[in-house]
């Protein structure tokens, strides 16, 4: 077991964080369910069932029109209510009204090879693939396999917590995955909550966020050059993979961290995947509020109405607008002024207090100031400023030199919070990736 120390990096701490790790019942039972292409990034949609068709928790709705073993199932048993489409007919959102029969789930033959069997199952499209942070090509394997057995991001539950009984499936899973690879499956932990997981190798990352990303662990590990691929994933799919090696079944339900300080009490409840966020939230009263199926870096902001968006265990709800009008605006003099830097007196407490944040952006998209803020919120070993400015300019050469390869737009989300020039990094990174998926193909 390695232990790094990472120095780089900044936990952001908000405000309505969770006040106990134990989980608070069961959410409200959900009308509908949804699937959203968009969370599996790199796919694109074939479907394979229609509006009025039933269903089986398990079975496919939809496959990749390059990859037809790459399915992506229904979290339940039940009718498709909805296919809905937006503008060119792309596909918005696969809507499944549920049934009453809660067993009834498909169960796949494990006597098959590791690979047709995760394919089968839906859990395929929970992995993510360097290069190009998309749902990994099963026609290539991997130098390696990475696991995340932690998530630093703000507000962000505990992935043992969400994991719970499923943790005894965990070396299961690392036997399955290690088929697959002819290389390690490395598991990255916080100092702390080592696991102990045969057949793996444990790695313990100390610093801030994003410690717990799997780009940072992967840089410090083994990084990724070009002609090299690597598998990414979390610990609750891990743990899933073994499940499903085990009984022979996938189960959708999942452990999710209602979080924000918007919420009158911050919470984990019990759900299945792709649920209400009505459901949820159970009429807490949220005028005002932004809600984010996600963190509050990296998550998609969805409607009240809306669904819980992949990777399904964590909600964050927070101010649209706080204190509008405030006295001397951004030049307040305020203590209770937040900023990473010394702009305001907050930062002579060390910022240690949780603070108060809302949606605004406070400012307007500008060049890029050379202040060396974006190396100071990735412990990578790359020129973020250069690598960025390489991006934009989509300079393919030098984009592979800077390591464009090892970056997803989560390492940058950290970034673009800090980033002076209110510069959508996230957005910019993974359009580039996308690119030069097409380019290199």
């Amino acid at each position: 077991m390695t232990t790094f120390k990472l120095t780089r990096g900044y936990d952001l701490k908000l405000k309505g964080g969770l006040t106990t790790g134990e989980v608070d019942g069961m959410a409200k039972l959900s009308a509908d369910y949804a699937v959203v292409p968009d969370d599996f990034t790199g796919i694109t949609p074939r479907m394979d069932r229609k509006a009025g068709e039933a269903v089986k928790a398990g079975e496919p709705l939809y496959h990749d029109k390059n990859h037809e073993l790459v399915r992506v199932v229904s979290p339940v048993s039940g009718t498709v209510k909805e296919v809905r489409r937006g503008e060119r007919r792309k596909i918005e959102a696969i809507i499944i009204t549920p049934d009453d029969q809660h067993d009834n789930r498909v169960t796949l033959d494990l006597k098959r090879p590791a690979m047709e069997v995760l394919l089968e199952s839906g859990l395929w499209v929970m992995l993510r693939q360097r290069p190009y942070d998309v749902v990994p090509n099963p026609d290539v394997r991997p130098r390696d396999i990475f696991v995340t057995a932690f998530d630093s991001a703000p507000l962000a539950p505990s992935l043992r917590t969400v994991m719970g009984e499923r943790e005894k499936y965990l070396a299961k899973g690392v036997e399955v995955l290690a088929t697959l690879t002819d290389g390690k499956v490395h598991i990255g932990c916080r100092p702390g909550e080592e696991l102990d997981v045969a057949g793996a190798e444990v790695n313990v990352f100390d610093g801030p966020h994003p410690a717990g990303n799997a780009g940072v662990q992967i840089a410090h590990v083994r990084p990724v050059n070009k002609g090299e691929v690597v598998w990414t994933l979390d610990v609750v799919t891990l743990a899933r993979i073994g499940e499903l090696f085990t009984t022979g079944m996938v189960s959708h339900d999942t452990v999710v961290a209602l979080t924000g300080e918007c919420l009158g009490q911050p919470r984990m409840v019990r759900a299945t995947m792709g649920c209400r966020m009505s459901s949820l939230l159970n009429g807490e009263p949220l005028d005002g509020a932004r809600i984010i199926s996600g963190n509050a870096l990296t998550g998609v902001r969805v409607e009240a109405n809306g669904w819980l968006r992949a990777p399904y265990r964590h909600v964050t709800v927070i101010p649209e607008v706080s204190k509008p009008d405030e006295f001397m605006g951004w030049a307040s003099l305020s203590p209770k002024r937040f900023s990473l830097y010394r702009d305001f007196t907050s930062w002579l407490t060390g910022n240690r207090k949780p603070v108060s944040l809302d949606a605004r952006v406070k400012g307007g998209e500008r060049a890029i100031v050379r202040l060396d803020e974006y190396d100071r919120m990735l412990p990578m070993d790359i020129y973020a400023e250069f690598l960025i400015k390489a991006i934009i300019a989509f300079d393919i050469d030098k984009m592979e030199q800077l390591g464009v390869y090892e970056v997803a737009p989560e390492d940058f989300a950290l970034a673009e919070f800090a980033c002076t020039s209110k510069l959508e990094l996230q957005r910019i990174v993974r359009q580039a990736l996308d690119r030069m998926r097409t380019e290199m193909s």
